[in-house]
């Protein structure tokens, strides 16, 4: 495999050019600062591209990798059910009816 491969649709960057190619998306990563780059979803990022192009891995995981990496989502919220006030006693059992 190569660093040379091209992602099925060019990943689009906050700030810069998309990135075409798993070479484009390594630069972009080592062209992070330092904290940034050290961040566990980076390192995840960048062990994926390594694997795409130096031992034939799939191309959509290197390709999630860098979604994951510049779009993070939010951390989820869970709320307990019985907690959430619109499902409160709206609902009851036909048994208890």
């Amino acid at each position: 495999m190569s660093w040379d491969l091209k992602f099925r649709e060019p990943i689009p960057v906050p700030k810069g050019k998309p990135l075409v190619t798993l070479r484009d998306a390594g630069a972009y990563i080592t062209a992070l600062p330092a904290d940034t780059h050290a961040q566990p979803v980076w390192q995840t990022a960048m062990h994926v591209l390594i694997q795409t192009a130096d031992h034939g891995g799939p191309m959509e995981f290197a390709r999630l990798g860098m979604m994951q990496a510049l779009y993070p989502k939010g951390t989820p919220v869970y709320r307990h059910i019985d907690k959430d006030p619109k499902w409160r006693n709206n609902y009851k059992l036909v048994r208890d009816r």
